[in-house]
């Protein structure tokens, strides 16, 4: 038993001279002290049992597990007192400061002793210190979200803050609330931006103290290994500003399935409103969250990083499904330029997505634009080979009255001349994936010297079936004269549309000249086969034959002209030429051909002696009836025919 008492009381002062002797120096004059106080104490014992205790124990510089404990009996005090504060400990500068310097020491306890000792003691008092940080979290994170929200109730806006500018204080409202009733209502709570047109401007959306101070703890916080929850707690705070910000906007949280069954002209107002939010978040609201976020954990950038996806994910994916629903819609031709519309800002934003989004946390939202981007390219691909289908399913049917404009070739030319307004768009949207080019044989004849880029291919081939879709049209006519004009017609206005758009530099100056060359080949077969009957009757032989021919034929002739004249221009007067010029063309080359060869005729009618004395009366229509008559052509008057018998 003597023994061990004995040992019992060596071990309290090899305690004590391990607790009290920070170095080599200190621990032998304690040494010195208990050997002269009692020969039990005998230096050898004493400094045997250390040396064999720092043998099997890591030295720590703060001393022994008893100063541990003391230490963390300590913070739990302090800490505990601010745990159970029932005011803002944030309310008070001073306060603030001493639970920041106790978290300090507390993390440097745990550090240094983690790093250090091995000893089971020493486990247990971590778990303690790490109870202990957790309470302190728990308290900073309250702390931290109650400044995000009581700072988030007046904020800046600055106007390209790179550049140091700033517009002051502005107060934030939806654009029809008036400014008096900010404050009044729940509504109003969340201060959001009017709907602007200029996004050099980024939104200070916490005063520079509150930036601070939300930095302070959560360097702690991320110090502590809670660097996950103090992002939570800041993204959701921040989260709800943009959401709110979006519904603002006007943008409602539509389901891929809502967007499906909205009425075509609800999602034409939707794609507008979403147009707006998506240039004001990628320009201005992500931005300024960016730069919110590196403020707020400056020198934590995986923390930034972590929050500010965290905050920008939700209105992300929100504005990119809504993009992805119009792309996967139905294909139908007159929904081309919406989705063109989505596709062009969705491209224009690129940039910015790449800057905003350019840490590792964002890139899943940053590679879902590109594809959901790409993906409204396929459906740009699929409506414009649906207006191929449309081409082709149009049905050669009733004929088109007086040879006029098809609506289809109408259709076509303004809608390809509409949709050409975006023809860099188009030419990047079919060079990304390379269509199938039509048959060689119908596009060698209809490119001629265009460009050889895709959209140029898709163009051409596009012509060259509204042309084989009208040439089936032209067909159903019984006269091949009014087939000819209704050819004439229709490229004449297809040339027209081309050399007065975008589609000249895609076509070519070569298709142009080729299609000119066409609808001048359809007026020389409409003259040959309108009007050569009629030049027939005039035709006499010349020479010794001439003298011969009867009176009786000269007179059957004149009559039979007066009656093919007629007819002619009963009918032709209700034909159609849409085009002034063309109209004018048509006429003039029409006198020329016949007015001389009417001359010629009447002047030889006169000198026929049997006729001589009643010539006239067998001449219906003298050389200006003539030209008047073909004058009145082409006006689309169907009930002239009955008027004028």
């Amino acid at each position: 038993m003597e023994d061990n008492g004995e040992e019992k009381l060596l071990a309290v002062a090899r305690h004590i001279a391990k607790t009290l002797g920070h170095n080599e120096t200190m621990a032998d004059d304690i040494l010195q002290i208990f050997s002269n106080f009692d020969g039990r104490f005998s230096r050898e014992k004493l400094s045997d049992n250390i040396v064999d205790d720092h043998d099997h124990h890591d030295d720590h510089p703060r001393g022994s597990v008893a100063a541990l404990e003391l230490t963390l009996k300590s913070l739990d005090r302090q800490i505990s007192r601010y745990v159970e504060a029932d005011h803002p400990i944030w309310a008070d500068s001073a306060d603030s400061a001493a639970f920041l310097d106790t978290i300090d020491e507390l993390i440097a306890t745990i550090r240094e002793w983690t790093l250090v000792s091995r000893q089971k003691a020493v486990g247990a008092c971590l778990v303690r210190a790490q109870d202990l940080m957790q309470q302190a979290m728990f308290r900073a994170e309250d702390e931290f979200r109650s400044l995000m929200e009581s700072g988030g109730e007046s904020f800046e806006l600055s106007r390209d803050y790179r550049n140091g500018e700033s517009t002051g204080n502005l107060s934030f409202d939806s654009e029809d609330d008036d400014e008096g009733d900010i404050g009044n209502g729940v509504d109003n709570e969340i201060p959001v931006a009017h709907p602007i047109t200029d996004y050099e401007i980024v939104i200070d959306a916490l005063p520079s103290g509150t930036i601070k101070d939300l930095h302070e703890i959560a360097k702690r916080m991320v110090a502590a290994g809670f660097g996950k929850e103090c992002s939570h707690v800041y993204s959701s705070c921040r989260r709800e500003f943009l959401e709110e910000s979006l519904s603002r906007l006007g943008l409602q949280k539509l389901s891929t399935e809502e967007v499906h069954k909205m009425p075509w002209p609800d999602l034409e107002d939707e794609i507008e409103r979403w147009i707006k939010a998506v240039n004001v978040s990628l320009r201005i609201l992500f931005p300024s969250e960016r730069r919110l976020c590196d403020r707020v954990f400056v020198g934590l950038s995986s923390a930034a990083d972590l929050s500010f996806m965290e905050v920008c994910r939700g209105s992300t994916i929100q504005l990119l499904n809504f993009a992805d629903a119009v792309a996967i819609r139905s294909r139908s031709p007159e929904r081309l330029f919406r989705v063109l519309d989505v596709f062009e800002n969705l491209k224009d934003l690129m940039p910015e997505f790449e800057l905003v989004f350019s840490d590792q946390y964002c890139l899943v939202l940053r590679n879902e634009a590109i594809t959901i981007w790409k993906r409204l390219g396929e459906a740009i691909r699929a409506i414009l080979m649906e207006l191929e289908n449309l081409i082709r399913r149009d049905p050669a049917k009733a004929p088109v009255p007086g040879g006029g404009l098809h609506p289809i070739t109408r259709y076509v030319m303004n809608y390809l001349r509409a949709a050409c307004r975006s023809r860099r768009s188009l030419e990047q949207v079919f060079d990304e994936n390379v269509v199938p080019p039509p048959p060689p044989s119908k596009l060698n004849n209809n490119r001629g010297g265009s460009s050889s880029s895709s959209l140029s291919v898709q163009m051409a081939w596009i012509m060259e079936l509204l042309e084989s879709n009208l040439e089936a049209k032209s067909k159903i006519y019984k006269d091949s004269a009014l087939s000819y004009l209704f050819m004439m017609n229709n490229g004449r206005y297809i040339v027209h549309k081309v050399k007065d758009s975008e589609l000249a530099l895609l076509l070519g100056d070569d298709w142009i000249r080729k299609h000119t060359a066409k609808i001048r080949q359809c007026h020389a077969n409409y003259q040959r086969s309108s009007w050569n009957k009629v030049l027939g009757v005039l035709k006499l032989e010349t020479g010794s034959q001439a003298a011969n021919v009867a009176a009786s034929t000269m007179k059957d002739r004149i009559k039979l002209f007066n009656t093919s004249f007629e007819e002619i221009c009963d009918v032709q007067s209700g034909w159609v030429v849409y085009d002034d010029q063309m109209r004018e063309e048509l006429r003039i080359s029409v006198v020329k051909l016949l007015l001389p060869a009417y001359g010629s005729f009447i002047g030889r009618l006169r000198n026929v002696p049997e006729l001589r004395k009643h010539v006239e009366r067998h001449i219906k229509f003298g050389a200006e009836e003539i030209e008047a008559r073909i004058n009145g052509l082409f006006q689309g008057n169907t009930g002239s025919a009955g008027r004028r018998k």
